[in-house]
C-alpha cells in the first residue's frame, strides 16, 4: 500500500485551518445553545470540569505527540523507516499507559478533584463523565502525531471535525433531554460534557483506520535504535514540551479556583460570583477563536522546521519561522481587534441574557488573543528547533504574573472579574517577549520582528477603525435606540463585511503577505494574482 502524498507546511496548515472553520461553526452550534440551556452558573460548572480535564489532557498529549511528530519527521528525512515504526510503537504504548492512569484518577476521585482543584463541587458528575475521554484522546494523539510526522494533515482535520460533530450531537441532545426531564443543572452539565467522550471515541476509530497506509512495510536497511533508547529520546523531547504546556494548564486550573475565591473575597454574593464567572467562561469561547486558527500552523511548523534542522538547513528553518510568525500576525491581529471593537454587539447577539459585564470582558480578551497566538507560534518554533526548555521558563514567568495580577485585581471590589482578562494579557505578553528574546539568541537566522508585525498592525488598525465607524453608522440609520437582537445582528454583520473588505485591501496595499507566502498554500499563486500580490 503506497504512502499518501505529503504537503508542504503551509499547505498542511491550510487543510487544518479549513477543518478549524468547520469545527468552530460546529462549536458555536454546541457552546452557544449549551450556555443558553445551562445558564451562566451551569456553564460555569461545565467549564470548571473541562479545566480539570484540560490539565490531565495537556500532561498526556501536549508534548508527547509533538515529540513523536518531530522524531518521525527526522527519521523520514534521513530514510530510517524501521526507526519510524519503532518510534511509533514506543510512543503508542507510552501514551496508552499514561492515559489509562489519568482516566483511573478521574474515575476514582471525581468529587475530590472538583472540590480541591476548582472549588466547584457541582462539577463532580461532569468530571466523572469526562474520565474515559483522557485515555481515548491519548490513543488518538499517538496516531495523529505519527501521521503528522509524515507531513499529512488531512486525516487529523477529518478526525477533528468528526470528533466535534459527534460531541455536538451527543452533548446537546443529552443536556436538553436532562433539563426537560427535570434533572439538576449539574447533571445536565455532565450530560453535555459526555459528548466530549463520545466524540473522542469516534475520532480514535477513524484515526486508527487512516494510519494503516503509513504502517505498511517500506524497504529500509537501517537498524532501529533499541526500545529503551527510543523511549529515552521520546521522553527527553516530550517532557519539556509537556511541562511547558502543563504549566499554563495548571495555572489556568489554579486561576479558575483563584478567581472564584477572590470574587467572594471581594464581597460579592456567591450567586453573583457564579454568574460573573459563568459570563467570563462564555467570553473565553470567543477569545479562543483566533488561537484555533493559529494552532494548525503550529502543528505543521514542527515537522517542517525539524526536517530543516535535521538536514542542517538553518536558513530554511529561519525562513519557515519568520513566514509562520508573519502569517500568525496577519490572522490573529485583525481577529483580536474585531473582538474588541465589536464586543458589545457580538456579546448581545450571541449571549443576549448574559451578565452586562460580558462586553467589557471581551474587549480585554480580544487584546489578549493576539498575545496568545504569538506565544503559541513562538513556542512551536522553539520546540521544533530542539529548544524545548525555553518555553517552560517563559510559561512559568507568564503564569506567575497572571496569578499575581489576578490575586490583586479580582479581589478588588471595583475591578472583580475584569481583573481576570487583564491578568491574561499580562501573562501572554511576558511569554511573547521572553520567547522572542530566546529565538533571537538560539537561531542563526532569527525572525525580523518589525517585518513580521508592522504591516499587519497598520492593516488591523485601519480595519478596526472602519468596523467601529460602520457599526456606529448602521446603528444610527438602521437600528435606532430601541433596536432588537436581529437588527443589532444585521448592523454587526454589515460592519464585519466592510471590515473584512478593508483589511484585504490593506493587506495587499501594505504587502503584509508576500507572493512567496501565497505560493505555499493550495492555489495560492492564483489567489495572489487575483489580489495582485507580487
Amino acid at each position: 500500500m503506497s504512502e499518501p502524498r505529503k504537503q508542504n507546511y503551509l499547505h498542511g496548515a491550510a487543510i487544518l485551518a479549513a477543518g478549524v472553520v468547520i469545527m468552530k461553526i460546529l462549536g458555536a452550534i454546541y457552546k452557544i445553545p449549551l450556555r443558553n440551556i445551562l445558564g451562566d452558573a451551569g456553564y460555569g460548572y461545565f467549564n470548571a470540569a473541562y479545566s480539570i480535564y484540560n490539565v490531565l489532557l495537556t500532561i498526556s498529549t501536549a508534548g508527547l505527540p509533538v515529540a513523536l511528530s518531530r522524531m518521525i519527521s527526522e527519521a523520514n528525512t534521513l530514510g530510517r523507516y524501521n526507526q519510524v515504526r519503532s518510534t511509533f510503537r514506543v510512543a503508542y504504548v507510552t501514551l496508552a499507559v499514561l492515559g489509562a492512569l489519568l482516566t483511573a484518577l478521574m474515575l476514582l476521585f471525581p468529587s475530590e478533584m472538583a472540590i480541591i482543584l476548582v472549588h466547584t463541587p457541582e462539577s463532580t458528575q461532569s468530571v466523572f463523565a469526562l474520565a474515559p475521554a483522557v485515555l481515548l484522546v491519548c490513543l488518538t494523539s499517538a496516531y495523529r502525531g505519527y501521521i503528522q510526522g509524515h507531513s499529512d494533515m488531512r486525516p487529523t482535520t477529518v478526525g477533528q471535525v468528526l470528533e466535534v460533530l459527534v460531541k455536538v450531537i451527543v452533548g446537546l441532545s443529552l443536556a436538553e433531554w436532562l433539563i426537560h426531564s427535570g434533572e439538576s443543572v449539574p447533571m445536565a452539565s455532565a450530560g453535555a460534557i459526555f459528548g466530549v467522550t463520545a466524540g473522542a471515541l469516534a475520532a480514535l476509530i477513524y484515526m486508527a483506520v487512516k494510519s494503516r497506509p503509513y504502517r505498511a512495510s517500506r524497504n529500509s536497511g537501517d537498524v532501529p535504535d533499541g526500545a529503551g533508547a527510543t523511549f529515552a529520546r521520546f521522553v527527553k523531547i516530550g517532557v519539556p514540551i509537556t511541562l511547558g504546556a502543563s504549566v499554563m494548564s495548571v495555572i489556568t486550573l489554579l486561576d479558575t479556583n483563584l478567581v472564584n475565591i477572590r470574587l467572594l473575597d471581594a464581597g460579592l454574593d456567591p450567586t453573583l460570583a457564579d454568574t460573573l464567572y459563568g459570563s467570563y467562561s462564555a467570553m473565553l469561547t470567543l477569545y479562543n477563536l483566533p488561537a484555533a486558527f493559529i494552532t494548525p500552523l503550529t502543528i505543521s511548523v514542527v515537522p517542517a522546521i525539524s526536517a530543516a534542522v535535521a538536514s542542517r538547513d538553518q536558513a530554511g528553518a529561519g525562513e519557515i519561522a519568520e513566514s509562520s510568525l508573519r502569517i500568525s500576525a496577519v490572522i490573529s491581529l485583525p481577529m483580536g481587534v474585531g473582538l474588541s471593537v465589536l464586543a458589545y454587539p457580538i456579546v448581545n447577539v450571541l449571549y443576549s441574557d448574559t451578565h452586562e459585564i460580558g462586553p467589557t470582558l471581551l474587549v480585554w480578551l480580544g487584546v489578549a488573543s493576539f498575545f496568545v497566538c504569538m506565544a503559541l507560534m513562538t513556542n512551536a518554533i522553539l520546540q521544533a528547533g530542539g529548544n524545548e526548555k525555553y518555553p517552560v521558563w517563559s510559561m512559568l514567568a507568564g503564569g506567575a504574573v497572571k496569578l499575581a495580577v489576578n490575586w490583586v485585581l479580582v479581589g478588588n471590589p471595583d475591578v472583580n472579574i475584569v481583573g481576570a482578562p487583564i491578568g491574561t494579557i499580562c501573562c501572554y505578553a511576558v511569554m511573547c517577549l521572553m520567547n522572542c528574546v530566546f529565538l533571537h539568541s538560539c537561531m542563526k537566522r532569527p525572525p525580523n520582528y518589525v517585518k513580521v508585525l508592522l504591516r499587519p498592525a497598520v492593516s488591523s488598525a485601519v480595519m478596526g477603525l472602519s468596523a467601529w465607524a460602520v457599526y456606529g453608522l448602521a446603528v444610527r440609520f438602521i437600528g435606532g435606540a430601541d433596536m432588537g437582537r436581529l437588527v443589532m445582528a444585521v448592523c454587526m454583520c454589515v460592519a464585519i463585511f466592510v471590515a473584512v473588505f478593508v483589511y484585504l485591501v490593506m493587506v495587499v496595499a501594505t504587502r503584509a503577505v508576500t507572493y512567496e507566502d501565497m505560493r505555499l498554500i493550495p492555489r495560492g499563486d492564483k489567489i495572489a494574482r487575483l489580489l495582485r500580490i507580487r
